[in-house]
């Protein structure tokens, strides 16, 4: 069975882009599940996020996956500022390799550490160390997981945002720095959107 990971972010986008990650985020999940594919997040959403994971799997993954990779529309009032004009707010997707493999990233470079989940959880979150921190050591680069289940999926999911982490870093670094980031951004807001949502109801470019 095919297994795709889909990277939704805000970019350099103000609150309202990550208002739309969340909202794009649940709706692709429906969309997928509609269409008959296992789609769900990879760790829970409960508010405006910066970026966050889909996982899809299916035998018609790799159509549904294309059909959302790149640039996102999402027409609508800010939820936060009612008054201001701008109703057009970009997001984008683009898919990660679901083994987490890149040639930045090494077994022999990553210290994991167990710790006790925090948050929401009942006893399950009290009671086990399950969560995981992922350090890269050679850059210091550290991300945590500790929304599933098991430490183990918990180390799978920590070493894939590591790697997801080190793969945007190389880009930028590879663009000229900060200004290339700045540059994506601009890109990603004056892009071709693949989709326009306006509310729940979106259309194909």
């Amino acid at each position: 069975m095919t297994e795709i990971i889909l990277h939704l972010s805000s970019g350099q986008g103000p609150k309202e882009c990550e208002w739309v990650v969340a909202q794009l985020a649940h709706a692709l999940c429906r969309e997928g599940t509609a269409a008959g594919l296992l789609c769900e997040l990879v760790e829970p959403i409960t508010g405006p996020v910066a970026s966050a994971l889909l996982r899809v799997s299916g035998a018609e993954a790799e159509g549904f996956a294309e059909a959302c990779i790149g640039t996102i529309r999402w027409v609508g009032t800010s939820p936060f500022r009612p008054l201001h004009k701008r109703r057009n707010w970009f997001v984008g997707v683009q898919r990660i390799s679901a083994d987490a493999e890149t040639h930045d990233l090494r077994d022999e470079d990553i210290r994991y550490q167990t710790l006790r989940a925090s948050g929401p959880g009942g006893q399950h979150v009290n009671k086990t160390d399950s969560a995981v921190r992922a350090t890269h050591l050679p850059t210091g680069l550290a991300t945590l997981s500790q929304d599933q289940r098991s430490q183990f999926a918990n180390k799978k999911i920590a070493r894939l945002k590591l790697a997801m982490l080190l793969d945007n870093q190389r880009r930028a670094d590879e663009a000229g720095g900060k200004r290339a980031l700045w540059d994506q951004n601009r890109e990603l807001e004056r892009g071709n959107a693949v989709r326009t949502y306006e509310g729940e109801r979106f259309r194909r470019r």
